[in-house]
């Protein structure tokens, strides 16, 4: 059918032709890859990049793009100019952080603040130091790409920053070498490799996608094609939720024309006033409307939803053991990795043993981590998991984690909210994990306890989860929305 535009994309097409940088605003369901395909066709004689938050995007892109727009990731783009001289490094076999860490010459235990660091941790900690500083846009590794380990304080974190660092150089140098070294060579070391040569992107126009969620790194690269080449940033800032791991919302910074899509095709009304809520909550700069032809339904889910979605990994693995006891087929978006290890980091706390795991490297005995998550209010986050390894032992998760089935043999399909972006179902439920904010200690006039406001981060993935729905959204694990408040009243534009 021929593409009908509506007025937004209309005006990014008038846009698009005067040449300026643009940034769009581009809400979920709201048509931003077909508004982006709709500009390039209708200028065939420019070319230009676009640039994919991952493979699939990339060729997804590609299939639907005309011949003059080459689709592609950054990794792709740096792997042809650069990461193919360490195509030998890149398929070696795996090796553990410790073993790597025992042949950078990191032998012996640390002493650090009150805590013992063993050797496996200050091996992870050091090439977690190098992981940042490829996702960084600094030319030179710096105390601050030394992560910040669980119960140091600043002191303690700038000890252990002088320790690590030299160890991080020797890391970097050895990945220099394209035939050989002790360090795992990873895609993000040539990129960052790329980076540091300040690559020229040729071509009349640039796409980023997803530009919310960029790194530091990426950043730096198509900023530096400003003076060059039109750019085009398209995101919805609303779904920056990867802050924790460096990305940025490049979009808020840029100085490009501003636009936005805020029609979303992906659900009706009901659905997009739920997504209003949060978005009010983020501070978005837009909110939606929905397709009102779409009959999108909320609330108690009738039968089994397609996809349940949690606010943690904690909460992804309550909810696999749950659906694989009643016999469910179950996926895990992502896999079941990260599910396991944690079992087998509290197998071996329970077992006596020091755990390489970093989120529990500081805690010799699951005693430890148990107090810690019941008694001390920055280890709350834990008391979930705690209960759930006392509950059912570490052996049953590891039993169900194997029972896992692909998605396409699945009945229902569990991720966290992060591994959902850019994906949807028909039928979603919002897990009980995404907890309200913990009370001030107030109470207010009528005696209650007084809660605190809503975290804007929290929000935003919030409204990630919710507009995953296509046609049906049970929001029961966020109802507690309903009686805080902050509450605004849900808004159709």
């Amino acid at each position: 059918m021929p593409f009908s535009p509506t007025d937004e994309q209309a005006a990014a097409l008038k846009a698009f032709r005067s040449g300026g940088h643009l940034a769009i605003q581009a809400g979920a369901g709201t048509g931003k890859t077909s508004t982006l395909v709709f500009l390039a066709e209708q200028m065939p004689l420019r070319r230009g990049r676009y640039l994919a938050f991952n493979r699939a995007i990339a060729l997804d892109a590609a299939a639907r793009f005309p011949s003059t727009v080459q689709c592609k990731t950054a990794h792709s783009l740096a792997y042809a100019a650069l990461g193919h001289r360490y195509r030998g490094r890149l398929n070696s076999p795996r090796r553990p952080g410790w073993r790597i860490g025992q042949d950078l010459g990191l032998n012996t235990p640390a002493d650090i603040g009150r805590a013992g660091l063993m050797p496996a941790a200050l091996s992870n900690a050091t090439l977690r130091t190098v992981a940042r500083f490829c996702q960084s846009a600094d030319a030179e590794l710096a105390h601050h790409h030394v992560p910040h380990l669980r119960d140091l304080d600043d002191e303690a974190h700038a000890e252990l920053a002088d320790l690590i660092l030299p160890y991080a150089v020797k890391a970097w140098a050895d990945l220099q070498d394209p035939y050989g070294g002790m360090v795992r060579f990873e895609h993000d070391h040539y990129l960052k490799m790329w980076a540091l040569t300040g690559p020229v992107l040729h071509g009349d126009f640039l796409l980023l996608d997803e530009a919310q969620d960029t790194n530091p790194v990426l950043e730096q690269i198509v900023l530096a094609q400003q003076e060059r080449t039109q750019i085009i940033m398209v995101g919805d800032s609303a779904q920056a939720i990867y802050g924790w791991r460096g990305a940025r919302d490049v979009m808020a910074r840029f100085t490009g024309h501003r636009l936005t899509l805020t029609r979303s095709f992906r659900f009706g009304p009901a659905l997009a006033a739920e997504a209003n809520r949060w978005l009010t909550l983020s501070k978005a700069p837009i909110r939606l409307s929905g397709t009102p032809e779409i009959p999108t339904t909320i609330g108690s889910c009738p039968g089994r939803p397609d996809a349940v979605l949690c606010r943690t990994n904690i909460g992804a693995m309550t909810e696999v053991l749950a659906l694989i006891a009643s016999d469910t087929r179950t996926a895990l978006v992502g896999g079941g990795d990260s599910l396991r290890s944690l079992a087998w980091a509290a197998r071996d706390l329970i077992q006596g043993h020091r755990t390489h795991h970093p989120e529990l490297v500081f805690f010799t005995t699951w005693t430890a981590l148990r107090d810690y998550a019941e008694h001390d209010p920055a280890g709350s986050d834990l008391q979930p998991f705690a209960n759930l390894i006392d509950e059912h032992g570490p052996d049953a998760l590891l039993r169900a984690v194997d029972r896992l089935v692909p998605e396409n043999d699945a009945e229902v399909t569990v991720s966290t909210a992060h591994k959902a972006k850019g994906r949807e179902w028909p039928r979603v439920r919002i897990a009980s994990d995404f907890t309200p904010p913990a009370d001030t200690g107030e109470l207010d006039a009528g005696g209650h306890p007084v809660p605190r406001p809503v975290d804007e981060a929290e929000a935003r993935l919030a409204y990630v989860a919710v507009t995953r729905a296509r046609h049906h959204l049970d929001p029961a694990g966020l109802d507690w929305i309903s009686q805080h408040p902050d509450n605004p009243a849900a808004t159709r534009p």
